[in-house]
């Protein structure tokens, strides 16, 4: 098992007790991960030892895991993200928006559902809770609006397409295969108690704990730093065979945000992504998890996968805990133990050298490389341009995977690229390419 620098850990150590002080947090937990192993730990406040095998309760972190309960659907070839709700779960207001805007949070479901506040009462079932039209708040694909009530739909699909409960799919088919034993729908065994910090006062006032019934897929479960590690480990990359990799980096692809700018925050599938940073010169990591609340509860998981390594923390209060923490946690790994890379080795090329090297759009610049994965970069040379990543297909052509070409084909010949319908040439406008609209016949030079 890796491990950290005593001056690392105390670093760390330092960050999470001001947090659990000046946030009045009655216990919290916060630890770090890298790789496949949780390398640091610590439990501040009332918390007994081992402190990272007591449950707190993760709210909408149980939305990652509800997500890969969907998407292994998808992968397993039951259901598509395209497809309308109601093609799997029929009977819902929401009938017409798909799978993949419900996971994504654009599909215009309202925020909560509808009756008594959910967090704070008992569950009931889907028919119970008497979706209406009101439960629909904003027109399809036309903005990002955090909907637990389109999770809770979400749970409800899983449940239907598979004939059993959500939780006993997400247990049989996440939670066990990824280790995650202590990882459960109510508190059991070793738990923190939730509770409310009075704000003007160091008192404290207990919360409530129930069944969700149809709304837990949106938050219900309770878990362990030590499982919720395992969580950020999968996210890291180890699936252990639970959804492939590519289902993984798709899942933390941002939806409808630029990610070349500077600093943003957006969601994928299933899962919260931010740029952060704000130093033009060197753009911050891209962090991938999830934040989650609950009465008399905060977590929060994230990873950068570039740096191969997370942070998790769990606290048993509504409010005060530090909402940086793990950020600030990963930010002190990256400055005293930044991760050391795998040295470069050469490796043969997959596509043949002569369609490698400079390029002109037009008169613009770029350059077409090959990167590690048996991958393509086709981007800006000397200057910004359109940047995007492409894996080859069976038929000898190679799709993008991100940036402005994300999804779109690109045809290799030795004279000109083809890709979506621009042709990219040797030199600029060159004359015996294919070039649309044709290249004019004086050419280059000084014109009136």
């Amino acid at each position: 098992m890796l491990s950290l620098l005593p001056s690392t850990a105390r670093t760390l150590l330092a960050r999470t007790a001001r947090a659990q002080r000046d946030g009045r947090v009655p216990s919290l937990v916060a630890g770090v991960v890298r790789g496949r192993d949780l390398v640091w730990s610590t439990g501040r406040g009332e918390i007994s030892e081992p402190h990272d095998d007591v449950q707190f309760r993760l709210g909408s972190i149980s939305k990652i895991v509800t997500a890969i309960t969907v998407l292994r659907l998808r992968d397993e070839g039951r259901l598509s993200l395209d497809d309308p709700l109601d093609r799997h779960l029929p009977g819902t207001p929401l009938g017409g928006r798909t799978v993949g805007q419900l996971l994504s949070h654009l599909a215009g479901a309202g925020s909560e559902s509808p009756g008594n506040w959910w967090e704070r009462t008992p569950g009931t079932t889907l028919k119970g809770l008497g979706l209406s039209d009101a439960d629909v708040v904003l027109p399809a694909a036309r903005r990002f609006h955090y909907s637990n009530l389109g999770f809770g739909l979400l749970g409800a699909l899983v449940a239907e397409v598979r004939e059993r409960a959500w939780e006993e799919v997400a247990r049989d088919e996440v939670l066990i295969p990824l280790g995650m034993r202590r990882t459960t729908p109510r508190p059991r065994g070793r738990a923190a108690q939730g509770y409310a910090v009075h704000p003007w006062a160091d008192v404290m006032q207990i919360e409530p704990e129930h069944d969700a019934g149809v709304m837990a897929p949106a938050g219900q479960l309770w878990s362990t730093a030590a499982d919720l590690a395992r969580l950020g480990s999968f996210l890291l990359g180890d699936t252990r065979g639970v959804l492939s990799p590519d289902t993984v980096e798709e899942m933390t692809v941002p939806a409808g945000v630029d990610s070349s700018a500077l600093t943003w925050s957006a969601y994928g599938l299933g899962v919260q992504v931010q740029r952060v940073g704000t130093d033009p010169a060197r753009p911050g990591p891209v962090l991938v998890g999830h934040g989650g609340s609950m009465p008399g509860f905060l977590a929060g998981l994230w990873v950068d996968r570039e740096e191969c390594s997370g942070a998790l923390a769990l606290a048993n209060t509504t409010a005060g805990m530090d909402s940086g923490l793990t950020t600030g946690l990963l930010a002190d790994l990256r400055a005293a133990e930044p991760r050391i890379v795998e040295p470069w080795k050469p490796s043969s090329s997959p596509v043949p050298l002569d369609v490698l090297g400079p390029w002109f759009w037009g008169p613009t610049p770029y350059v077409l490389r090959a990167i590690p994965g048996g991958l393509l970069h086709l981007g800006g040379l000397g200057r910004p341009g359109r940047s995007s990543r492409f894996r080859a297909r069976p038929d000898g052509t190679w799709v993008g995977l991100d940036g402005y070409f994300a999804g779109e084909t690109l045809r290799l010949d030795a004279e000109a690229l083809n890709l979506a319908t621009f042709v990219f040439t040797r030199t600029p406008y060159d004359p015996a390419a294919p070039v649309p609209g044709g290249v004019d016949a004086a050419g280059w030079g000084v014109h009136p």
